[in-house]
């Protein structure tokens, strides 16, 4: 996938990554490498040359499904009616390679999301 420009002053792609009560708790998730995975998203938005932003979050709400990570689109993306996407599960290497591939190609809006990731993608919260 080609990565996709931005242009000055736009907002990248970014990802909110939970780490409140459930997600990111290796007693709800043992064996999954919680910090070495917000390392490798954190390393690649590092890496992107400004189209891909990471932040965390004290507690995103669908703990059932953690752990949880939000795709939101660029501005571009947006401006093409991509909205957030609610990835639930996102336990392992291979559901990172999933995300970190969608962001590089452009993100919500712009590219469509690998077919396995589309599977674990949840419903937002209600307020």
């Amino acid at each position: 996938m080609t990565p996709v420009p931005i242009r000055y002053g736009a907002r990248p792609c970014s990802l909110v990554v939970c780490r409140g009560c459930c997600c990111g708790d290796a007693r709800k998730n043992p064996g999954t490498d919680h910090a070495g995975q917000l390392a490798r998203l954190r390393e690649a938005a590092a890496a992107s040359g400004g189209r891909l932003a990471v932040r965390t979050s004290e507690c995103l709400g669908p703990c059932a499904q953690a752990n949880i990570v939000v795709v939101q689109p660029s501005t571009e993306g947006r401006r093409r009616g991509g909205r957030a996407a609610w990835i639930g599960f996102t336990l392992d290497e291979d559901c990172l390679d999933d995300i970190l591939a969608w962001t590089a190609a452009g993100g919500p809006g712009i590219a469509p999301p690998p077919e396995t990731l589309a599977l674990q993608m949840i419903d937002p919260p209600k307020n």
